[in-house]
């Protein structure tokens, strides 16, 4: 973590402000499919998510049989191309193992006001809200590690947001398709509208007033992680309730957004360990 950032989040800089010039990304992308790669990657949504995904394309030697059942059970036809020809598509340094799959990754987000209108949040409820990360690796391995630890969704901005991609869902080793995706117009409006159901807001900052050893998560759990160069923005660390800090060697200046992340998502999990395995 960093000082008010979660990436190189302990540095002691103030809370970013708005940056009206950010480039604009799309939590549902700019595009209207993505591309998955990865034999594991496609079992998963075919397995949890396969209303997302429109096309399936094998090599000529990929023969599993559970995934050609997956496929089945999802009225699914695979084509075929020849690994050289999805290396011109996925690029030919991404470990696809001849396999690639088309699909919507809008399918996979849902609506913040449906998904609160079906919250019954309790102190075992715990939620991941992403400010603003461009890395889709940090993204993929939050997604990961809120899964691990018990998450209840993550909330992911439409702006200024690195998208839901095949890169994000790689590494997520496929648990973009397991763990629900909420979609947020406005990362401030989120933020109150679960404040008033009884959220209590952590923001992720290696300079936190608490440390996540001492804080008992006793009330559900809204976890804020800012973007990897900036931290939280500033009116977004305003709304929180609680700043944390990760105790850490002297000889170690920060934690990477989503190692931070994984850090504080574990100490929740234990003291609520009987979510784990649900």
């Amino acid at each position: 973590m960093k000082r008010h950032r979660p990436s190189r989040a302990h540095s002691g800089r103030a809370p970013r402000r708005e940056h009206p010039a950010r480039a604009h990304y799309s939590a549902h992308g700019s595009r209207e499919k993505i591309y998955i790669y990865g034999k594991h990657a496609l079992m998963e949504a075919l397995a949890h998510a396969p209303h997302a995904v429109r096309k399936v394309f094998l090599s000529p030697e990929v023969n599993d049989p559970e995934l050609r059942t997956l496929l089945r059970n999802a009225s699914l036809t695979p084509g075929v191309l020849k690994s050289s020809e999805i290396d011109r598509v996925v690029g030919r340094e991404t470990a696809h193992q001849g396999v690639i799959a088309v699909t919507d990754p809008g399918s996979l987000l849902l609506d913040l006001k449906q998904f609160i209108a079906s919250l019954r949040p309790t102190e075992k409820t715990m939620l991941v809200l992403l400010d603003e990360l461009t890395d889709p690796h940090n993204v993929g391995a939050i997604i990961r590690s809120a899964a691990a630890f018990g998450a209840a969704g993550v909330l992911i901005p439409v702006h200024n947001q690195a998208p839901i991609t095949g890169t994000v869902v790689k590494t997520s080793a496929g648990m973009a398709f397991r763990i629900p995706l909420i979609s947020i117009g406005n990362v401030n409006q989120a933020v109150d509208a679960l404040k008033k159901i009884g959220f209590v807001t952590y923001g992720l900052v290696m300079n936190g007033a608490q440390n996540i050893m001492d804080e008992q998560f006793a009330a559900p759990a809204l976890f804020i992680v800012g973007n990897e160069g900036e931290g939280i923005r500033q009116k977004t660390m305003e709304r929180c309730d609680i700043s944390l800090r990760i105790p850490m060697h002297a000889r170690t200046e920060s934690l990477n957004a989503s190692v931070s992340a994984a850090v504080v998502l574990y100490q929740w999990s234990v003291r609520h360990g009987d979510t784990l395995g649900k």
